[in-house]
């Protein structure tokens, strides 16, 4: 019989929940880096073992919103944690409780939706960090489960998996068994760009960008994309352009190579800078540039 559910994986920002994505599906569909608020859109992952098919919601980390860029991002995860059949919590094993995760457990304890704590980075602590922290977050609210995890060696990742398993219930399934994520290839294409600035350039250019898919032709043997970076400063656009082109170059070569290992082929990468002042703080630009909530 198959059976299949909605997990929203939530949390607060650079916690680790677009890693844990990954390392359940074994392939890349949630972009990564160091910086927090990583993930703007809401990601869904698909996971199908035998008869069972998990669908994962990845969302932007939870934080208080300073502008109309964030503020869209905390109501892309506050509804996926309310639109799903179970919740995971990520937090990093180490830190305190904070007011979003006395917030996340406010709301399962009002719903009574099912919830696993994933307490990750579990390598960079010892044993009594980790008794410590599910100690502390089980005075605050019964979970189905506490998973210590490393999401980004895998370390107990199929475990978390094991217990999302007991939420899934008899149903068809809501997509095909082959199929990891329903993101147009598209907002793949953008969101795997936008991570390689995020890593190439660290911490030299701040939140404050966007990457707009203008050409994407699938010929079979080759794809031609056109990207279109868009900054908020032109200063920022000189550092993502670097001196001769050079860190553009490079930022274009990392997301190609991505690129045509998600797709299979050959990708011809042509990519654009634009500046676009406080493009964040406008409700009509965050909502060109694709970050709107579904109706």
């Amino acid at each position: 019989m198959k059976k299949t559910g909605f997990i929203a994986i939530v949390g607060r920002p650079n916690v680790g929940k677009s890693t844990l994505l990954n390392s359940i599906l074994g392939e890349k569909v949630a972009i990564v880096s160091n910086k927090p608020q990583t993930t703007r859109n809401r990601i869904t992952g698909i996971f199908t073992r035998g008869e069972e098919q998990f669908v994962f919601l990845d969302t932007p980390g939870m934080h208080s919103p300073k502008n109309t860029l964030g503020e869209y991002m905390v109501k892309e995860a506050d509804n996926s944690m309310r639109e799903a059949d179970a919740v995971v919590l990520v937090v990093d094993t180490g830190k305190e409780i904070t007011a979003v995760e006395e917030n996340v457990i406010a709301y399962l304890k009002k719903s009574g939706i099912p919830s696993v704590l994933a307490l990750n980075k579990i390598d960079q602590y010892d044993r009594e960090d980790i008794a410590k922290a599910i100690s502390m977050y089980a005075e605050k609210h019964d979970f189905t489960a506490f998973v210590p995890i490393s999401a980004r060696s895998g370390k107990n990742v199929s475990e978390v998996l094991d217990e999302c398993a007991k939420f899934l219930e008899e149903s068809p399934w809501f997509f095909p068994e082959d199929m990891i994520t329903d993101q147009p290839e598209r907002q793949v294409a953008a969101e795997l760009i936008r991570e390689k600035i995020l890593r190439t350039l660290n911490k030299e250019v701040p939140h404050g960008t966007a990457v707009v898919i203008e050409e994407f032709k699938d010929e079979g043997s080759l794809i031609s994309i056109r990207a279109e970076i868009f900054c908020e400063k032109a200063s920022h656009k000189g550092i993502i352009v670097g001196k001769n082109g050079a860190s553009l170059k490079l930022i274009g070569s990392y997301a190609r190579a991505d690129l045509e290992k998600m797709f299979g082929t050959k990708v011809y990468l042509n990519l654009w800078v634009k500046v676009k002042e406080n493009w964040r703080e406008s409700a009509r630009t965050v909502s060109n540039f694709g970050y709107r909530e579904e109706k």
